[in-house]
């Protein structure tokens, strides 16, 4: 019985996961359009909103229908109160429910990330601080644009 229900369960939710996936990218590409000095000002009004709860519900659903029920215990730090969040180790793909429970912050990642089809856009609407593994002034630059979006006042998104 579990194998008939492997067999039928994995397919759909296969389907549904493509399909929030497609979803995310189409929202994100919504809220990212036409956006002037594109990565240089932070998105404003409904870009950001629709980033923050669209992307994030479509996050937590996607985690759910892979069988995953997360809890947040406590209270999830707020930008004035945190501007930096950090989660550690970040080495899997869960790293996406920090993103959904904390409402979709700026993140650093690799520069070459961001030209990933679909996920490439995705990422993009996060706004996230690129780290080039080509340039040797990337570390220094990835740390003065962190300390510059920390220090912005709530212009930016918490950066994780």
């Amino acid at each position: 019985q579990t194998v008939v229900q492997g067999i039928i369960l994995l397919p759909l939710r296969a389907i549904c996961i493509t399909f929030i996936v497609l979803l995310a990218w189409l929202v994100a590409s919504i809220a990212t359009f036409y956006q002037p000095r594109r990565g240089l000002l932070p998105l404003e009004g409904w870009r950001r909103r629709m980033i923050q709860t669209t992307l994030s519900g479509l996050t937590r659903t996607a985690y759910f229908i892979m069988g995953f029920q997360v809890r947040v215990k406590g209270k999830v730090a707020s930008l004035p109160e945190a501007p930096i969040f950090v989660a550690a180790p970040h080495s899997s793909f869960f790293d996406a429910i920090i993103c959904a429970l904390t409402g979709m912050p700026s993140i650093v990642s690799r520069a070459e990330n961001l030209s990933t089809p679909v996920f490439g856009t995705i990422l993009s609407s996060l706004q996230p601080v690129a780290v080039s593994r080509q340039d040797p002034d990337s570390r220094k630059n990835t740390v003065a644009e962190i300390t510059r979006r920390a220090l912005s006042r709530g212009q930016w998104p918490q950066v994780i």
